[in-house]
């Protein structure tokens, strides 16, 4: 297992937002926890996080698979393959000396093209090279079984099992046609827990739903690149996040006082994601939510717990928030905590006050789902039910600053009173608009200073 270098070590910190006084018998008290991490950096293009000294390699704590569609549908139009491979080369130019990777063509099988031995090549000028000579052998034939492409990318990263901080980089232009639903979430269920990944649909003839199931399953990120000539950029930004990481298997733990529960865990900050159905239990009255890698970052999460109900003047310690790191031996070490807390009063003021940065988020899980129902309403003809919810969220991201999704509604809906959320559909709403929308509607803003 990880842990933080000793030599220079990103320090995490825990900071917790909420109102802590509840009315006479109320039992839920909710709290946004912001988690930043920083000052560990990189220093001569290398991380400074680290294996336990036991495991470490020369090569380094870091490796990465890149996974590229080269199904029939990749060469319609031909750019699209050229394009990727473009992009491929220029992420293959962001993998810093150290770090291992591999490239894998995905079809209804999966090759690894480079290396090409089942293993993974350590980066330096001269595997960079080779592997962009490489990529000649990425040529467009075949079905889509994506299934296939994670499979062969654990086995990869299991070649090197002493290397802690694991992603893949998923690029596909279609649907995963030539594999069962279920096949593919067998693979996700043995993978998960093994490597992050991001996925990007290129063009717009993919499935978001099965993207942001593979995405959230391995807590990587999921977008729309809409025309092929922007892969190229999108890449070098995957890759260059990917690169910052510098600890992995960071875990929420949640401790809970007897007959208080968890209700829910929701990363609420950069994008939503719901947590509460991946807790692994820690010990008495405590669970684990994964978060994944972490570079020099911040990120808030949405926590809700029930406490049993208690009259004024009460109070109690309703959770405690830790993150912690698992070690070789079994520990875990915690690297950051805070506390969350239940007051119980008669002061209306008090106990009806919502704390901002609760309302906030609660404001901005609103605003995804008013968007995912109305482009859902729309596509299945429901106009009256589509305009309602756009016209809810144009009103929600207006009011939480959400500038970039308020733009991209622009493109599908006129706006007429951003304030009251009137709006009337736009003609001739292009697939690529109203997939951005959809794709991107997870994405939020934090709370205003």
């Amino acid at each position: 297992m990880a842990k933080l270098s000793k030599s220079n070590p990103p320090t995490f910190n825990t900071d917790i937002f909420q109102n802590e006084y509840l009315a006479d018998g109320a039992r839920e008290v909710n709290a946004i926890v912001t988690v930043t991490s920083t000052g560990g950096g990189t220093t001569g293009g290398r991380p400074l996080g680290s294996l336990d000294a036991a495991a470490a390699a020369p090569s380094g704590d870091s490796a990465v698979v890149i996974m590229v569609d080269c199904s029939g549908s990749m060469d319609y139009p031909p750019t699209k393959m050229r394009n990727a491979r473009d992009a491929t080369a220029v992420a293959i130019d962001t993998i810093r000396d150290g770090v291992a990777f591999a490239v894998v063509a995905g079809t209804h099988e999966a090759k690894d093209i480079y290396p090409g031995d089942g293993t993974l090549a350590v980066a330096d000028d001269r595997t960079r090279e080779a592997a962009k000579q490489s990529l000649r052998k990425l040529s467009a034939g075949g079905g889509t079984a994506i299934g296939t492409w994670l499979d062969k990318a654990d086995k990869l990263f299991l070649s090197r099992r002493e290397i802690a901080i694991r992603h893949g980089i998923l690029l596909t232009d279609g649907r995963n046609e030539h594999e069962k639903p279920e096949d593919l979430q067998r693979v996700l269920d043995r993978v998960t827990g093994h490597f992050t990944s991001d996925c990007r649909g290129v063009g717009t003839d993919w499935e978001l739903p099965e993207l942001r199931r593979i995405s959230s399953a391995l807590l990587g990120t999921v977008d729309i690149v809409a025309e092929p000539s922007g892969l190229a950029e999108d890449f070098r930004g995957m890759m260059a996040t990917a690169m910052s990481k510098q600890v992995a298997d960071v875990a929420l733990r949640i401790w809970t006082p007897a007959n208080a529960s968890v209700k829910f865990v929701k990363q609420v900050a950069p994008d939503l994601e719901d947590l509460t159905g991946r807790r692994a239990e820690a010990g008495p009255r405590a669970g684990d939510y994964p978060t994944g890698s972490w570079g020099d970052e911040s990120r808030d999460y949405h926590v809700c717990v029930e406490v049993p109900s208690a009259g004024v003047g009460n109070e109690m310690l309703a959770a405690r928030i830790s993150l912690v790191l698992p070690q070789a031996d079994g520990s875990t070490e915690v690297l950051s905590q805070g506390l969350v807390k239940a007051v119980w009063t008669d002061d209306l003021a008090s106990s009806t006050r919502i704390s901002p940065q609760v309302a906030h988020y609660t404001g901005q899980a609103e605003l995804a789902e008013s968007i995912q129902v109305g482009l859902e309403a729309h596509r299945a003809g429901d106009l009256d039910l589509a305009t309602a919810k756009l016209g809810a969220a144009v009103r929600l991201a207006h009011q939480t600053g959400n500038e970039g999704t308020y733009r991209l509604l622009q493109k599908v809906v006129d706006v007429v009173d951003p304030k009251e959320g009137t709006v009337r559909f736009r003609k001739d709403v292009s697939e690529a608009d109203s997939m951005t929308l959809d794709t991107r509607s997870t994405k939020t803003v934090r709370v205003k200073k």
